[in-house]
């Protein structure tokens, strides 16, 4: 988001970033259709929804809750409605981004299973069964737990489990690395290698181009070329006797 910045007749204008436009129009449409969604879903499923956008908040871990799309009344089973673009569409994309949010819903109220009820711009409906993850779930909550705890003692928070980013720095500058020693040892060993290293890369390209498309195996020379069931190429360096043995 960039600074505000005047505009005619001496109103604010707020620009925003294309990333940022693009998440505030998902969520509009999630909300939108988010009515649509329930219908669409009891109707092609012949199940019934209850507490619908209720917010309910754990019986132990009383600073978590969950605000609900609905519940299947039969099942007990968490349920989701959600909006996504058809052309980055899949069910495998869809059930990783929300797997947190329904993870959690499911700790919340003690949920077996969660139903993912999604719409996409292309007219199509479908509909994604989850169950619960008690291994997910742990780690969430702990990660959850750590969060909160940094709340209450206004400590900011860290990535749970890796390393926090370093703030990356804009590259201004142009720097004489001459007195270096190490910089003086690598750059004459670049320099001094680069010939062989391209001799090396068009050997290989050559090598590759000579073998025959049903080998399986090329060996000759102390090189031997292997050929995976992918069709990739590897090679490895062989000594003369090896290369003989190889060959009998």
């Amino acid at each position: 988001m960039k600074s505000p910045s005047s505009g005619s007749g001496g109103k604010s204008v707020v620009k925003l970033s294309p990333r940022i436009c693009r998440a505030i129009s998902l969520s509009s449409l999630a909300l939108a259709t988010e009515e649509l969604n329930r219908r669409w879903y009891q109707t092609n499923s012949g199940q019934v929804l209850t507490d619908i956008q209720r917010r309910i908040w754990h019986p132990v871990l009383r600073w978590m809750a969950a605000t609900l799309d609905g519940r299947v009344e039969a099942t007990g089973a968490v349920f989701e409605a959600k909006f996504m673009l058809p052309w980055s569409f899949s069910e495998e994309a869809a059930a990783e981004k929300y797997m947190s949010q329904v993870q959690h819903n499911m700790w919340v109220v003690a949920a077996r299973s969660a139903v993912l009820s999604i719409i996409t711009g292309g007219a199509k409906w479908v509909e994604i069964t989850t169950h619960a993850d008690p291994l997910y779930q742990h780690l969430m909550v702990t990660a959850e737990r750590k969060f909160w705890r940094c709340v209450e003692s206004g400590e900011p928070p860290r990535l749970f489990g890796v390393e926090p980013p370093k703030p990356r720095i804009e590259a201004v500058r142009v720097v004489d690395m001459s007195a270096s020693n190490s910089w003086a040892e690598f750059a004459g060993l670049f320099r001094n290698t680069r010939q062989a290293f391209m001799d090396h890369e068009r050997s290989k390209a050559e090598l590759k181009a000579l073998m025959p498309e049903d080998a399986k195996e090329a060996i000759g020379h102390g090189v031997r070329a292997r050929r995976s069931k992918s069709g990739a190429i590897s090679f490895d360096r062989l000594e003369l006797e090896d290369s003989r043995a190889a060959l009998q």
